[in-house]
């Protein structure tokens, strides 16, 4: 290999990655913009969530006793914010299903642009979407009597270990929506999955009132340990008797979750992307 190759080739690839994270953000900036035009999703996004807070804080709260006492509020917010973010997959899956439909992936696809951009630009638009959605959900529940007890590193990081699980959860949704043949089987099949997944989990009660065959599953479950893991940043009651590993390294074990996700579903989304395109 000559000397002369080597900043050729450099630049050759420095000009893809370029071109790739430029139209990556072209993608993201297009979705965005379609949120003000259907404010509807966003708002019912919000209020679904808030739905939660205020039955679980102020209907089915007193009739729910923390072990070891403990405001039910303060446990319940960061499993209100855990659970919002799983979701972020339905809106993906139903997002990719609706665009494949209307035609707009065959019009990015007859574009000069890199392919990798289309997915990309979907899930970074909705991680910027659900961080929207967490910025009302917090102040709704500093409103019903949710607080952080440590400081603004601790809030930063657990923010930003949210974000980061709705990246991975929006791999599942470009996923399943490429995989499935209409919008209404996106929302259906996108429920029907996800819902168990919130709910077998530390979210709402402690992880000790389930049978006892199927405290394991909740103690493992990705939605569990994101749930603990930000009681833990943020100084929230966290009766998670559990001496198992999800309960001593809660944010270690979702990390590795995340990575697990992208490493399985992200090829896969990409493979079945590719093969719309054959």
């Amino acid at each position: 290999m000559s000397n002369k190759t080597i900043p050729a080739k450099e630049a050759r690839a420095g000009g893809r990655l370029g071109t790739t994270i430029n139209d990556s953000l072209i993608v993201t900036w297009r979705n965005l913009k379609r949120i003000p035009r259907i404010p509807e999703l966003a708002i019912f996004a919000i209020l679904q969530s808030i739905m939660f807070v205020l039955l679980f804080a102020f209907v089915f709260g007193g009739a729910i006793p923390l072990p070891g006492g403990g405001s039910y509020r303060e446990y319940l917010m960061p499993g209100i914010f855990a659970q919002t973010i799983v979701f972020a997959a339905a809106t993906t899956a139903v997002g990719m299903t609706d665009d494949v439909h209307k035609g707009i992936l065959d019009r990015f696809r007859s574009l000069p642009m890199a392919r990798s951009a289309v997915l990309t630009g979907r899930t970074l638009s909705d991680v910027a979407y659900n961080f929207g959605i967490l910025i009302v959900l917090m102040l709704s529940g500093l409103a019903v009597g949710w607080t952080i007890r440590t400081g603004l590193p601790e809030l930063l990081a657990g923010v930003g270990l949210l974000l980061l699980f709705a990246f991975a959860m929006s791999w599942i949704g470009v996923w399943l929506g490429l995989s499935v043949p209409t919008v209404e089987v996106a929302q259906q099949v996108g429920f029907t999955v996800l819902f168990p997944i919130t709910f077998i989990s530390n979210v709402f009660v402690p992880l000790q009132s389930l049978p006892s065959w199927l405290q394991p599953v909740a103690e493992w479950n990705p939605t569990s340990t994101l749930t603990a893991s930000l009681r833990q940043l943020w100084g929230n009651p966290n009766p998670y008797a559990s001496t198992g590993f999800p309960a001593e390294h809660p944010i270690l074990v979702t990390l590795l979750w995340v990575v697990a996700i992208i490493a399985i579903f992200g090829p896969l989304g990409v493979r079945k992307y590719r093969s719309l395109s054959r």
